[in-house]
């Protein structure tokens, strides 16, 4: 995501941060590197044309010139103008209006649309405890009815029983009766789009929204598509007044220029972004998180929201108390490699690590690790309950048994048993720690 931008803004900050000193020259070479940059990534030259001139006047002022550390100040400058770019702040989905709240979800054909609609309701199911339903609407494509049902299933959530041929503004209207009636509090609409906007389909948009009255329209709109996103989007807000953005495809956008433009032409904030085919695979879009993963910064927090949401609640208390009382098990260090597997891909991972955006250039590098995690997991697995228990016992003709079980070597069944103890004496020393802590805490 985002690996053009990120790779030239990365390389003129990285020269400008080794100057001891800034003058009016090397600022407006640099700027002229951030400008090229970013029309390279297909931003909007206007959008550009704004961001260099609001960085040199920051740049060319006292903030930088009289700086200790001009280099940084002028890194932290570009930081702060992309996020004001980008949006400023998240902009969740307004769900305190009265039930059922309806989201009618809007774009072209191919967009990502039906799929977009069930993750979003995975999302408000999971993460706000509600209870959502999906609305087919799209009578027009193929199995579009057919499959946001299915998705349904998939996610846990109800579906109307949309008859093809029927009008979509009927079917709209009735789905938010029958929703209402039978206590869902969100209501999902999956609307028809096309190849190209046509008057046809914004009129049938239309007439849904004044029907309907929508608590939020949301346009879908594919990052792959650069410059057309922003047209698309512009043509959409005009047609509907849009309230935001959910961007598709942003996994595979090596440019980012529609991300960096959307909000400063339309003034429409982008709420969420797709980051691939799975139904987890959506994100809240954070102006500040992006910022920092565009400039090589990492995206911390939201990797530890990932994780959070990996393990569950009870099994990360069960695994904490382990911990403190030195009883991690090999059982427990496999559980730890699934919630891993869980947080997505090892290449999503790192990029969201400050300093590792690197690694995620090398795939022989990430497919040797994806390699290693499922090779300790089958080697554990090759294990009998007692041995996962007592890593102790594991002699030379249990490591022979286990590695001829797991299709391994006996030096990789050593590695895996090497790296759960370096793991487990890690915690060890943490646990005492925090007991030191808590010791300390009494005499405060």
């Amino acid at each position: 995501m985002f690996e053009g931008i990120s790779e030239k803004l990365g390389s003129t900050l990285k020269k400008i941060k080794g100057y001891g000193k800034l003058n009016e020259n090397n600022i407006q070479d640099a700027l002229r590197e951030v400008r090229l940059s970013l029309l390279e990534a297909d931003v909007n030259f206007k959008v550009v044309k704004q961001f260099v001139e609001s960085v040199k006047s920051r740049a060319l002022g006292l903030e930088v010139m009289e700086s200790l550390t001009p280099g940084q100040q002028f890194i932290k400058i570009v930081y702060e103008e992309l996020v004001k770019v980008l949006g400023e702040k998240s902009s969740e989905i307004n769900l305190n209006s009265p039930p059922p709240v309806s989201i009618m979800l809007v774009g072209l054909q191919g967009s990502g649309k039906t799929t977009t609609a069930a993750k979003l309701a995975k999302s408000l199911k999971e993460k706000y405890r509600r209870k959502p339903y999906l609305v087919p609407a799209d009578i027009y494509r193929p199995a579009a009815i057919d499959q946001l049902k299915v998705l349904a299933k998939q996610v846990g959530v109800g579906a109307y029983d949309t008859q093809p041929g029927k009008d979509p503004v009927e079917i709209c209207r009735d789905a938010k009766s029958k929703a209402l009636y039978e206590g869902y509090d969100v209501v999902i609409i999956d609307t028809a789009g096309r190849l190209h906007i046509d008057q046809e389909l914004m009129e049938e948009l239309k007439r849904i929204k004044e029907e309907i009255d929508p608590t939020e329209i949301l346009l879908v709109a594919d990052a792959m598509t650069g410059q057309d996103a922003i047209n698309i989007a512009t043509s959409f807000n005009e047609a509907l007044d849009i309230d935001g953005v959910i961007l598709t495809k942003m996994d595979g956008d090596a440019r980012g220029g529609a991300a960096l433009s959307i909000k400063a032409v339309t003034g429409k904030p982008i709420k969420f972004f797709g980051t691939g085919e799975k139904l987890d695979a959506l994100e809240v879009f954070h102006p500040e998180r992006i910022a920092s993963r565009i400039l090589g910064m990492g995206d911390v927090l939201t990797l530890i929201e990932k994780a959070q949401s990996a393990f569950e609640e009870k099994k990360a208390q069960e695994m904490a108390k382990k911990l403190l009382k030195n009883s991690f098990s090999l059982e427990d260090f496999k559980e730890a490699m699934l919630a891993m597997r869980r947080l997505g891909s090892l290449e999503n991972m790192v990029e969201m690590l400050p300093g590792m955006k690197q690694l995620a250039k090398n795939p022989k590098a990430l497919e040797m690790a994806e390699k290693e995690i499922k090779k300790t997991i089958a080697i554990i697995d090759s294990m009998t309950p007692q041995e996962r228990r007592e890593h102790t016992i594991l002699n030379g003709s249990r490591r022979k048994r286990i590695a001829k079980g797991s299709g391994t070597r006996v030096e990789d069944v050593n590695r895996v048993i090497k790296n759960y103890i370096q793991m487990k004496n890690m915690m060890k020393n943490m646990g005492k720690i925090e007991k030191l802590a808590r010791k300390m805490m009494r005499f405060i």
